[in-house]
């Protein structure tokens, strides 16, 4: 079997690679079933790398049913030989609008606005006071749009997700972002995950997408672990030319 290219290697993110360790030790059970994993610093002093890239290490390993974790410490769970991953094939839930918008029938595009006034205080902000937000547009060869999206991003998702924060007034407008990493960013800053996605039909064909096919309207709400809205997104797109997927870690 052929080794990882180290260049592939160094570009994974660090918390991903002490996933992938202690997968590997869970899986070869050097962690036995029920054992209770080495401590935070234990762990950090190990890796080489800081507590929050190990705390951000055992969520993911939470969220995969690998280890669970009480008063008394992070405990492995019995997950069997399936559960090894090589270090390189970690998946990833990704955001729409990455590299791909340099695609002729994709486009996305950031810029500093103010949201729209329902939505304002939901993103801890006054009502005018501009924030981040993300266009994502997909066209048929044609070029019919067949899915607009809007996201805009709370004050809390500019302060605490450094990647996002890079993106001031004016800086990389003219460039495509890429923000396929987004959740796995918010991950990275110790925030825990809570997706709520309302799906609706319009009254009619309106203004939307399809060219008057029948649509769907999407509003997802992304919260931290103290319900504060990091993203909120409204998607808008035509029924038969799309399908939407649904992921859950329980």
């Amino acid at each position: 079997m052929a080794e990882p290219d180290p260049e592939q290697v160094a570009a994974v993110p660090l918390y991903l690679r002490v996933a992938a360790a202690l997968r590997d030790d869970l899986a070869d059970r050097r962690l036995a079933p029920g054992s209770r994993l080495p401590s935070e610093r234990s762990l950090a002093h190990r890796y080489h790398v800081n507590r929050q890239t190990v705390r951000s290490a055992l969520q993911l390993l939470r969220d995969e049913g690998r280890v669970v974790t009480d008063r008394r410490g992070t405990f492995a769970v019995d997950g069997g030989p399936q559960a090894h991953v090589p270090l390189l094939t970690a998946r990833r839930q990704s955001f729409p609008g990455g590299t791909e918008a340099a695609d002729a029938l994709v486009r996305a595009a950031l810029a500093w606005e103010a949201p729209p006034a329902a939505l304002a205080s939901r993103l801890s902000l006054v009502p005018g006071e501009p924030t981040l937000v993300h266009r994502h547009v997909v066209m048929s060869p044609a070029g019919t749009p067949l899915q607009r999206s809007v996201s805009w991003f709370s004050r809390q998702a500019l302060t605490e997700i450094p990647q996002l924060s890079r993106y001031r007034r004016g800086k990389d407008a003219a460039q495509q972002p890429d923000l396929r990493l987004l959740y796995h960013w918010m991950h990275q800053a110790g925030l825990r995950l809570t997706r709520r996605e309302s799906i609706g039909v319009p009254a009619g064909p309106g203004t939307g997408v399809g060219a008057g096919a029948a649509r769907l309207i999407v509003h997802r709400v992304v919260s931290d672990q103290h319900g504060h809205a990091l993203e909120i997104t409204d998607i808008d797109f035509a029924a038969q030319a799309a399908a939407w997927t649904y992921e859950f870690s329980a």
